[in-house]
């Protein structure tokens, strides 16, 4: 029921109610990302104006 209403696999439960079990509130904090952005600040940049042009500017429709 939990991990439908969340919308996860009932293993993500499983591995959360373990570590609730072994380190209480604390155990369940973010530990932040896991890995380092791939993208440089130049990449993410020209990204964003790729993304701000919209859909159609991409061959996709524009609703």
């Amino acid at each position: 029921m939990i991990a439908k209403d969340l919308r996860v696999s009932v293993r993500s439960v499983q591995r959360w109610r373990q570590m609730w079990d072994e380190g209480g509130p604390r155990a369940l904090r973010s530990q932040g990302p896991a890995s380092l952005p791939r993208l440089s600040g130049k990449q993410f940049a020209q990204l964003e104006a790729e993304l701000a042009k919209g859909p159609a500017a991409h061959g996709w429709e524009d609703q």
